[in-house]
């Protein structure tokens, strides 16, 4: 049996998504946007909930396609209000909306999204040596500045926690556990 992070419980969903995605450097705007919007929903939540919504968001949300997003009605955002599929969460939803307006600003001013986020970390993931629960931590001076950045852009949902998660989901900290298997051995 693998020994995976503590945080993983013995949801197939769950196994999946450590062992496959979390932590996984990403680099594609679609891809870090989609985790964006997930991340801010996730806000006061389990994430359990969120990966078992995830197709339901994609559907609602148009295969995270932030273009459309940034475009939404208020007819698409009434919608959404009344989809039971997705946390149906006023300000999460107008965020989503809101922030991929931002988003595609950014990628204007920086050429993409990924050169900016990533560039907090000069564009390679922060390998950590965390061995158990207790050492990881909730949220880290580089997080405090990414939020206060995002925020200062507009940004909403986007606190210190939410871009903590997001900087584990994509990959720009690898906080695998150290008995994981998936913590780098090089």
């Amino acid at each position: 049996m693998k020994n995976r992070c503590f945080w993983v419980s013995d949801s197939q969903l769950y196994i999946d998504y450590h062992d496959n995605e979390w932590g996984k450097p990403v680099f594609d705007d679609e891809t870090l946007f989609e985790f964006l919007v997930l991340e801010t929903f996730q806000a006061g939540l389990s994430w359990i909930t969120i990966l078992n919504k995830r197709e339901n968001f994609r559907k609602a949300f148009d295969n995270f396609d932030y273009q459309k997003i940034s475009k939404y009605s208020e007819k698409k955002y009434e919608s959404l209000l009344q989809d039971a599929g997705i946390i149906r969460n006023k300000l999460k939803i107008r965020s989503a909306i809101t922030n991929a307006q931002l988003f595609i600003d950014i990628q204007k001013e920086f050429g993409s999204f990924s050169k900016f986020i990533w560039s907090y970390v000069d564009h390679k993931p922060i390998l950590n040596k965390f061995h158990k629960r207790e050492d990881v931590p909730a949220t880290t001076k580089l997080s405090d500045i990414i939020s206060k950045d995002l925020k200062k852009r507009g940004f909403k949902f986007v606190g210190s926690t939410v871009v903590y998660a997001y900087m584990q989901a994509v990959g720009m900290v690898n906080d695998h556990t150290t008995n994981c298997f998936k913590y780098p051995t090089e």
